[in-house]
């Protein structure tokens, strides 16, 4: 009889352990814990009952622990915490769709042409009036 073993299909989901058949993450969060967990026991059980400072210790680690498991479609905890504050404190509610619409980009496009058609037609008019003020200039200055 041969054994079997599972082999993920997807090995980038496939993390390396390091140590304890953990991952560098896992245990940088859990040293991190019990950095922080076992003084507050201590400090916790000199004031009070063992049964209240494992409490407390508990609820102390437990942020720690889930930096370190929880992860939901590749993205670990802080990401997923991002995101979410993101979503719903810091970016606007509404967001009104807006889209660049080619008809109207080209009928603000022709209605641009036709101001800048008026105003050169506006100077040329001017300018074939000044060439005719000129001539009558002229003719008047020789006839004197």
């Amino acid at each position: 009889m041969a054994a079997y073993i599972p082999v993920p299909r997807d090995l980038t989901r496939v993390k390396t352990k390091v140590f304890f058949n953990l991952t560098k993450r896992q245990l940088i969060c859990f040293s991190a814990a019990a950095l922080i967990g076992v003084p507050s026991f201590f400090l916790l059980k000199s004031t009070g009952n063992v049964s209240l400072a494992s409490l407390g210790m508990i609820v102390i680690m437990l942020p720690m622990f889930f930096l370190a498991m929880y992860e939901k479609d590749g993205q670990p905890l802080e990401v997923i915490a991002k995101h979410f504050i993101e979503s719903k404190f810091i970016r606007p509610k509404i967001r009104p769709y807006k889209t660049n619409n080619y008809y109207v980009a080209l009928m603000r496009q022709q209605q641009l042409e036709k101001e800048v058609n008026a105003i050169v037609f506006q100077e040329e008019k001017a300018g074939t009036r000044r060439k005719d003020a000129r001539k009558s200039h002229k003719n008047t200055a020789e006839a004197d």
